[in-house]
């Protein structure tokens, strides 16, 4: 028995130990190997194609500065919002509603998603296509996916799905670039994002990403239908609040977890009517010397589904607004 078992051993370690990471930064990685062993089992990759992906890797070490220090989480509202609320910015955003107005008004028209607030997420975003981030997305997933232990879990799921949409898309998985966080195309999708909500608004059969703007509007929008956008419904409305308030004893945030009579009770009002059962979010915004209240409704928590922050969300409604008082004050 005991030769069995040895003679047995010796027959199956070499298909145990065969697979290897021969070159590049991730070479002899039994993380790296176990995780293309099971692409391999599981989709239509096969051993021979990963290892070559992987080979050719070159580790993002900058990226862990990025991601443990994202604008965000590091800046006031006075700080954040000179970035992206700029004449320049909403000049560019006018241009191009002018450019496409045929196609914007009929992804609006159709999806029930203003043209504005798609204008405005892809100048937040990548300001209309100049920057659509440098940064190798596979390489940085891989990064991120094995040596950022704080978010492995959830970059792992994205490089998984990055590889699934480079064989579907028949995408250069090595010549791909985009944001540190590995975002793509001009509005700046992860992979994940890329295969539940791009559409081909085109349908010239592909879902492109990178350079049809028809893609790139339509998927914008279909992002926002798919996470719950009211047509016709507001976004947010701006707060005063009454001398007499006990507005510290809420909790800001961005999800419509208030009732508009709970803001009132305490203490806040707005010169815009909102009946008293409306869902609302108190959105707290600190200026350089005071806070700023405001109502954030469905669609403002939809626009943060896009990006987890009420800064951004403001951003992009702020910038929308301007853009479209602008490209209607000039037709």
């Amino acid at each position: 028995m005991r030769k069995y078992i040895f003679v047995f051993g010796l027959l199956v370690a070499p298909l145990v130990s065969a697979l290897e990471i021969p070159s590049g930064d991730y070479q002899g990685r039994e993380d790296v190997i176990a995780f293309v062993q099971r692409m391999a089992a599981e989709t239509d990759y096969t051993e021979a194609e990963l290892v070559q992906l992987f080979a050719q890797v070159e580790k993002q070490e900058h990226l862990f500065a990025k991601l443990d220090r994202p604008a965000e989480k590091e800046l006031e509202w006075y700080q954040y919002r000179k970035i992206f609320i700029k004449d320049k910015r909403v000049d560019l955003g006018v241009q191009f509603w002018r450019q496409h107005q045929e196609l914007l008004s009929r992804v609006s028209e159709q999806t029930g998603i203003p043209a504005e607030i798609i204008v405005a997420i892809i100048g937040v975003e990548t300001f209309y296509g100049i920057y659509k981030g440098k940064d190798p997305v596979f390489d940085s997933l891989v990064t991120l996916a094995f040596d950022y232990p704080r978010r492995a879990k959830f970059f792992t799921r994205e490089l998984e799905q990055f590889l699934l949409l480079a064989k579907e898309q028949g995408f250069d998985a090595r010549a791909l670039r985009g944001s540190y966080a590995g975002a793509m195309g001009m509005p700046q999708f992860i992979a994940s994002s890329y295969r539940n909500y791009a559409i081909d608004f085109d349908q010239d059969g592909r879902t492109n990403l990178f350079d049809s703007v028809a893609d790139i509007a339509g998927s914008v929008a279909n992002y926002f239908i798919k996470h719950g956008w009211q047509r016709d419904g507001i976004v947010a409305r701006p707060l005063v609040k009454m001398e007499n308030n006990s507005v510290d004893s809420l909790e800001p945030g961005m999800k419509p977890d208030y009732k508009w009579a709970d803001l009132k009770r305490n203490g806040l009002t707005s010169e815009f009517t909102i009946t008293e059962e409306t869902p609302v979010a108190l959105v707290k915004l600190q200026q350089r010397d005071h806070p700023e209240y405001w109502a954030g409704f469905q669609n403002f928590y939809v626009i943060t589904r896009y990006n987890h922050s009420e800064l951004y969300a403001m951003a992009v409604y702020q910038l929308a607004k301007l853009i479209s008082h602008k490209y209607k004050k000039a037709t």
